[in-house]
C-alpha cells in the first residue's frame, strides 16, 4: 500500500490498483492536495507495466461530495487563473489504462467529474449524481459541463447544470452515465471484479481500445474511424495478437503478456 493523507493507494491483485479517497470526515471533499495524490498514484500506474486498471472508489458510503469549498472561497478571479488543479485534473485525463469507478452516496461537483473520468461506473443504489455549482455562483470547471453532456445527453446535461439538481442512480445508468447498479455493499465487488476482466485482457488492445473509443468524442466520424484502423493495423504486430490466435485455436485460455 502507498500511504497518502487524502488517498489510499494499493494493488489489491497482480494486476489491479486501488484507490480510495480518504477524507470521510469531509465527506471526500476534493482540496488540491487530494487531486495531486490521485494524479501522483496514477502516474505511478502508468509507469508500471504490472499495473493493467485502477479501481477508484470513495469508500461505502460517498464517492466525493464536491470540492473543497473552504478552499475555493480563498480563491478570487486573479488567483484562480493561477490554480495548480488543471494539471492534476490532466493526468487523469491522459491516462491510458482503464479506470473503473465505485460509486456509492454522493458524487457531486467535483466529485461528479472526477467519476467521470473513469471509464466504467458502477452505481451503488443509493448513489446521487450532480453538479451543483451553479449554487455557489460558478458552474463546473473540471470537465463537467462537457462529460456530462457526452454521457447524458444535453436535455438532462442541460437541467442538472442549470439546476445543480441530484440524479439517482437508476436514472444514471438509464442516460448512460453510470453502468450498472449494485446494493451498496456490493459496489466495488462489482467494480474489482469488471476490472479483473479487462485485466485478463490484452494490455496493448485494452490501452488501444480506450483511446480509439475516446477519440469518438473528440474528433469526427472520418477522423475517429482513421484512428480505429490505425490501432487496429497495430496491434496485428504484437504478441498477444499471435497468442489470442493461437489460444482460440488450441481450444484454451490465452496468457497476454502485453507484448
Amino acid at each position: 500500500m502507498s500511504e497518502f493523507s487524502d488517498i489510499r493507494a494499493e494493488r489489491v491483485s497482480a494486476h489491479v490498483l486501488r484507490i480510495t479517497l480518504n477524507r470521510p470526515q469531509l465527506r471526500n471533499a476534493l482540496r488540491t492536495q487530494t487531486l495531486a495524490e490521485i494524479a501522483t498514484a496514477l502516474e505511478t500506474a502508468e509507469a508500471d507495466s504490472t499495473l493493467r486498471v485502477v479501481v477508484l472508489t470513495g469508500g461505502p458510503t460517498v464517492f466525493a461530495a464536491g470540492a473543497d469549498i473552504g478552499e475555493l472561497a480563498a480563491h478570487d478571479a486573479v488567483s484562480i487563473q493561477t490554480d495548480s488543479r488543471p494539471k492534476h485534473w490532466a493526468v487523469l485525463r491522459r491516462f491510458a489504462k482503464p479506470i473503473v469507478a465505485a460509486v456509492n452516496g454522493f458524487c457531486l461537483g467535483g466529485g461528479c467529474e472526477l467519476a467521470m473520468h473513469a471509464d466504467i461506473i458502477v452505481a451503488g443504489e443509493d448513489a446521487k449524481f450532480g453538479q451543483p455549482e451553479i449554487n455557489l455562483g460558478i458552474i463546473p470547471g473540471a470537465g463537467g459541463t462537457q462529460r456530462l453532456t457526452w454521457a447524458v445527453g444535453k436535455a438532462l446535461a442541460m437541467r442538472m447544470v442549470l439546476t445543480g439538481e441530484m440524479i439517482d442512480a437508476r436514472t444514471a445508468v438509464a442516460h448512460g452515465l453510470a453502468t450498472e447498479i449494485c446494493h451498496p455493499e456490493l459496489t466495488l465487488e462489482r467494480a474489482q471484479a469488471i476490472a479483473e476482466i479487462i485485466a485478463a485482457k490484452p494490455p496493448l488492445a485494452v490501452r488501444a481500445a480506450k483511446e480509439a473509443v475516446l477519440k469518438s468524442f473528440e474528433a469526427g466520424l472520418e477522423a475517429g474511424l482513421a484512428h480505429e484502423r490505425k490501432c487496429f493495423s497495430a496491434l496485428f504486430a504484437t504478441a498477444d495478437f499471435r497468442e489470442g490466435v493461437a489460444a482460440f485455436r488450441d481450444k484454451r485460455r490465452a496468457q497476454f503478456q502485453g507484448l
